[in-house]
């Protein structure tokens, strides 16, 4: 049974070939979901850790709590071999009206005050 696909607002019958790539393509799409979801938690956590970078100077004194922290932060992506694991990590934090709260994440962990 052909496929019909929608191009710019027009359904468009696919050639054999045709639908081939396209399977492909969202089959590479599908196989890839992992690395992409962990690439953005990775970026996430980078931040983060430049936030700090600074304190691993030689004229800077880092905590035993920011050791812990920039650790943890580091550790983050252990275990996490699913889509759904690495979505859990990425889930933000809410306001009080329950809004996400950009780059504030739930499970990610608490960088000490004073820091």
């Amino acid at each position: 049974m052909p496929r019909y696909h929608n191009i710019n607002g027009t359904n468009v019958q696919f050639t054999e070939a045709e639908e081939i790539a396209r399977d492909l393509e969202e089959k590479n799409w599908s196989d890839n979901a992992l690395n992409r979801a962990l690439e953005t938690l990775r970026s996430k956590r980078n931040n983060l850790l430049i936030e700090t970078d600074y304190l691993g100077l030689s004229d800077a004194t880092l905590t035993s709590a920011m050791t812990t922290y920039r650790q943890a932060l580091r550790d983050l992506t252990d275990g996490l071999d699913t889509v759904a694991k690495v979505k859990t990590k990425m889930e933000l934090n809410v306001d009080e009206d329950n809004k996400p709260i950009l780059d504030s994440y739930k499970n990610f962990p608490t960088k000490p005050s004073g820091e």
